[in-house]
């Protein structure tokens, strides 16, 4: 397994520390470690990279089959336009990716119990894995959580506990929780191990590519946690001379809660606030506890951050659903970015771009 490192004074900190952020405040990200570009081809999951993951040393792998998913062209008329159709994960969301290789880092610990803040997919993915592995969990969500999503959470036999307030009140109350109770802060936001998982991503599209890798990635954008990971991936495999060129990623937000988008445009830090009630719950994040590594992901690849206007959400939900996509709002918020995008550019309408499914219809009211 590999420490930890804090992105501001680079202080170190052991695999198995209980703490989830630096003692100056910072953030963890993971000391350099060597990558083994070899897939194990018998391997149907993300931990078929397991050569670029951050888990040597663990005995075994917390796994339900996630990962490799299909790209699917938009339509007929635009093949260009891949669907990485990452609803088709045990838990209906991409979230699984990062759930897999977080829950494996605890069940190799041996934590007794896990906690976790999440708006809906990312706590279902934390609390079907730690049942796979059989460690007791506690998922923090806003009161005004989907109904289907809690439901789904508690199913897997999480104890969920209900903020009333915004998604950062309920992150505060989950880690408050964890530092209490000496439990795991299974975090996607502050945890990088996570991100080690969505970084799957990009190797899976790298892959089903090979020598025809995008011009664009067109992703959600809440905390990062798929914008961090395709990043983190494309890096990796550029760096290593497998990839030709670095696709640009562009991050897409919703027009009421943006404030990456405000940043990148506007500022040189996000600014944190509550916004308007967004029908893309799955990131409404108004305080993206990374958002300068987000940022930086973004203009390393000379990407863009566009929004979603709100009145479109459910105009692309449909456009989607009459291409055989049942969709969550969320990932329906991505396409309106997404088509505002290409109405904004259309010289770049011919160019090949990878767009995620990050959830399924189901999870949506």
């Amino acid at each position: 397994m590999i420490n930890y490192i804090c992105n501001e004074c680079d202080r170190t900190y052991p695999h198995d520390t209980l703490e989830f952020k630096c003692a100056c405040g910072g953030l963890f990200n993971l000391e350099p470690f060597d990558l083994d570009f070899k897939k194990d081809s018998t391997d149907w999951s993300i931990f078929r990279y397991f050569g670029v993951l951050p888990l040597k040393g663990s005995d075994e792998v917390v796994t339900m089959g996630e990962g490799m998913t299909a790209l699917v062209p938009y339509d007929s008329k635009r093949p260009n336009w891949l669907l990485k159709m990452d609803y088709m994960m045990p838990t209906l969301s991409f979230k699984d990716r990062g759930a897999a290789v977080l829950v494996t880092l605890a069940k190799h610990l041996g934590v007794k119990k896990v906690i976790q803040d999440s708006s809906g997919n990312a706590g279902t993915a934390i609390a079907a894995y730690a049942a796979r592995a059989g460690i007791p969990c506690e998922i923090f969500v806003p009161a005004k959580t989907s109904p289907k999503k809690i439901q789904q959470i508690k199913a897997h036999g999480a104890k969920v506990v209900l903020v009333q307030g915004s998604r950062e009140d309920t992150a505060k109350a989950a880690y408050e929780a964890a530092s209490d109770n000496d439990a795991f802060y299974a975090s996607h936001v502050y945890n990088p191990y996570f991100y080690q998982g969505t970084k799957t991503f990009g190797y899976e599209v790298f892959e089903q590519l090979q020598d025809e890798m995008p011009e664009f990635f067109v992703l959600p954008v809440g905390n990062g946690t798929l914008v961090l990971g395709v990043y983190y991936a494309l890096c990796e495999l550029h760096t290593a001379e497998l990839i030709g060129h670095m696709p640009k990623i562009i991050a897409i937000q919703s027009e009421y809660c943006a404030p990456i988008h405000y940043a990148f445009h506007n500022s040189s830090v996000p600014y944190s606030s509550s916004g308007k009630d967004t029908l893309a719950e799955g990131i409404a994040i108004a305080d993206p506890k990374r958002g300068n590594q987000i940022m930086e992901a973004i203009r390393k690849t000379g990407g863009d951050v566009h929004l979603a206007p709100e009145h479109k959400i459910l105009e692309a939900k449909k456009q989607l659903a009459d291409r055989g996509f049942f969709v969550e709002t969320t990932t329906a918020a991505t396409f309106a970015g997404f088509f505002d995008y290409i109405e904004k550019h259309p010289e770049l309408e011919n160019d090949r771009f990878v767009l995620p499914l990050c959830g399924a219809g189901l999870k949506s009211e």
